[in-house]
Parts: C-alpha cells; sequence; structure tokens
C-alpha cells in the first residue's frame, strides 16, 4: 500500500476514534443520568459496550501504528 494511502487511512481512523469517544462518553453520563433517577433498562445499561467495542479497535491500531512505521523503514523493532 502506498504511503500517502497509509497516512489518509491513519487519519480517517484518528478522526473516528476521536468522536466514537466522544459518543462513548455521551452514554456513559447518559447511563449514570438514568441509574439516578432507578433501574434502568438493560438496553440503556449496555449501550456503551459497541463504542467501547469500537474504541478499543481502532486505540490498538492506532497503538500499533508507530511501531509498524518504523519496522517498515528498516528501524528495527
Amino acid at each position: 500500500m502506498p504511503a500517502t494511502n497509509r497516512i489518509v487511512i491513519g487519519t480517517w481512523i484518528r478522526q473516528t476514534h476521536r468522536w466514537i469517544a466522544i459518543a462513548f462518553t455521551a452514554t456513559v453520563i447518559a447511563n449514570f443520568i438514568v441509574r439516578a433517577k432507578g433501574a434502568p433498562p438493560p438496553w440503556v445499561t449496555y449501550s456503551p459496550l459497541p463504542p467501547l467495542a469500537v474504541l478499543l479497535l481502532t486505540g490498538l491500531y492506532l497503538f500499533v501504528l508507530p511501531y509498524t512505521a518504523k519496522w517498515r523503514s528498516g528501524g528495527g523493532a
């Protein structure tokens, strides 16, 4: 894959990670607000999990990105 495509994909994933983090934070805040009013339905309790799963995948990609760039450039591990 050419370097320009990797940069575009990396930028897209970074932006996605930021926006999903905002959505995750909003669901957690909403969860606490609903819990303060009583027992929430299960869908409210589990609503932060899908954004959290996306954050896990994009975060792992962003974590590994500098190491793979160093490896591709021949800098070693």
